[in-house]
């Protein structure tokens, strides 16, 4: 035993010395190697072939194309962002600066219940004009639901489910990494329950996970929460909770239950993560501000209500107590324009500003009236100040908490969007590890890393790892820093030396290269898997 003992540690240190001794497309030296499992760090060199991480250890004697020193620098797996928006924005702008710029390499696209629903045109699409960052989709229950119903307030006929059901699973089919929601929106509101679950299960036939905008963020969060877990229980897969906050006033405090409510359905078997940005605000439409019914039908149906003068007093009476409800909040100067295509000198000010601006007295009432004239116009994208810093920060701590954004790809000097979109991860390398020592810089790396890649199934990245895809970012993590706020929301990340898309650096020395090295990452229902193909099968039964 012993001989073969000596025998195989002889066979591995030639082949070590062999593997020193090759050239390799790019060689990363002597970087502190943070490799995304949450272990500690460690001193190597990373030898890069063919797109992916061909050796990892001390290469002195390899020779490549291409060497990056990286004395003093962190190299870690690129970022994963695993709830993104804007894929009509990837096709204008397939660079995705703002995102690579923050170190991320993977989006995960198609989130809160809004995809496009042909996944293969799509695919193709980006694959002809190529992308610089990989990019995957689910297929949203809004969209779906849109294509076979429009916007009306009711239930499916047995008809429209089963169509529905049948884009549900050509999308899966077409590489869609799952099912999404977002039950906040038109027409996902109007959903019951049972009509989730029914559109689940055929993504769940096919692999998928389930990840949900959930019903309700404010005054019913727990009950939302619930329904949640109690669609994944029942569809038989894997849940993630979007974007996972308390964003009522009067609940401040009370995420201790919600990443409770968590723990316990993991103790009672069912797999179940969420997904943070570490941010106290949020960010959608200016339509959530008035009740779900009187957005049914579409903008021509919303401006017809609002030009009755029974209907637009009944929703605006309607509004202060859903406003009431959603954010705990008795004014609206905690929610801003972000963006507003009629009129661009709204952006950046407050609902409340705006209000005063036409001469109105500061009232709920009067900035209500405020909000339907603006809706009458087409209505405008927000930023609403709606959480507490505590609670952003305990979910932040939570190991089952991974880092995403919820951005999208932007222009420059657009608007004025949620900082979400330049600095997320930034923002934690800089606020919560290196200033504040919350998370170990190792755990955060893992929660934008490998624990993403396990939830959506990118078995192949989120690891440095021999043999799997070169998705690397090379920073100073003593200089890392997020320049995106609020007021100044154009402003890249710093600190991030490169980045590495499939083996090719995307970005260096804060520049883009131009390169579109990215992949479509398609989910298992488009792999050449006989066990998916078996699942896929309406005769195969769960035993």
């Amino acid at each position: 035993m012993r001989k073969r003992i000596l025998l195989l540690a002889g066979l591995l240190w030639v082949a070590g010395l062999a593997g020193a001794q090759q050239e390799f497309d790019v060689l990363i030296r002597n970087g502190r190697i943070v490799d995304g499992s949450g272990n500690p760090w460690y001193v190597a060199d990373i030898g890069i072939r063919g797109g992916r991480i061909a050796a990892i250890g001390r290469l002195q004697s390899a020779a490549a194309k291409r060497v990056l020193d990286a004395a003093g620098r962190t190299v870690a797996p690129g970022f994963i962002d695993v709830h993104t928006h804007g894929e009509e924005a990837l096709r204008r702008m397939p660079e995705a600066t703002n995102f690579l710029r923050d170190g991320v390499t993977a989006i995960v696209l198609g989130n809160c219940g809004g995809s496009v629903t042909d996944l293969a045109e799509y695919f193709a699409a980006l694959r002809a004009s190529g992308i610089a960052v990989n990019a995957a989709m689910l297929i949203g229950h809004n969209s779906v639901r849109r294509a076979v119903m429009g916007t009306e307030q009711r239930d499916p006929t047995p008809e429209e489910l089963a169509r529905m059901e049948q884009l549900v699973e050509r999308a899966m089919r077409e590489g869609a990494v799952g099912f999404s929601t977002g039950l906040v929106y038109i027409p996902g509101a109007y959903a019951k329950t049972d009509e989730v679950v029914a559109l689940a299960r055929v993504a769940a036939r096919y692999g998928g996970v389930y990840a949900s905008h959930i019903r309700d963020e404010g005054s019913r969060l727990f009950e939302a929460i619930e329904e949640a877990l109690h669609i994944g229980r029942t569809a038989g897969m894997p849940v993630q909770i979007s974007h996972f906050k308390v964003a009522h006033r009067d609940l401040w405090g009370q995420s201790t239950r919600s990443i409770q409510r968590v723990l316990d359905a993991r103790a009672a078997g069912l797999d179940v993560t969420v997904d943070q940005y570490p941010y106290a605000a949020s960010s959608t439409n200016l339509g959530v501000l008035l009740p779900p019914w009187a957005l049914a039908g579409g903008e021509e149906a919303i401006r017809q209500r609002l030009a009755d003068p029974p209907m637009r007093r009944r929703i605006a009476a309607e509004m202060v107590e859903h406003i009431r409800n959603r954010n705990g909040f008795s004014r609206l100067d905690y929610a801003r324009v972000a963006r507003c295509e009629w009129d661009r000198s709204l952006e950046g000010k407050s609902l409340a500003q705006i209000n005063r601006e036409r001469g109105r007295t500061a009232t709920l009432a009067n900035e209500i009236a405020t909000v339907l004239e603006l809706m009458e116009k087409g209505g405008a994208s927000m930023v609403y100040h709606s959480m507490s810093e505590t609670d952003v920060e305990r979910i932040l701590q939570f190991p089952y908490a991974m880092v995403a954004s919820d951005g999208r790809v932007v222009e420059f000097g657009q608007g004025v969007p949620h900082p979400r979109s330049y600095g997320t991860n930034a923002r934690v390398l800089a606020r919560y590890v290196r200033q504040k020592g919350l998370l170990r810089l190792e755990e955060a790396i893992r929660k934008m890393t490998s624990l993403p890649a396990q939830r959506f199934g990118f078995t192949d990245r989120g690891l440095v790892r021999p043999g799997l895809w070169a998705d690397l970012v090379i920073f100073d993590p003593d200089r890392i820093a997020d320049r995106a706020t609020f007021e100044q929301p154009h402003a890249y990340s710093e600190g991030f030396d490169y980045v590495l898309v499939n083996g090719q650096v995307v970005i260096e020395s804060d520049r883009h290269t131009g390169a579109r090295p990215g992949h479509v990452l398609t989910g298992p229902g488009a792999r050449s898997d006989a066990g998916y193909a078996r699942l896929a099968d309406p005769r195969f039964q769960w035993r």
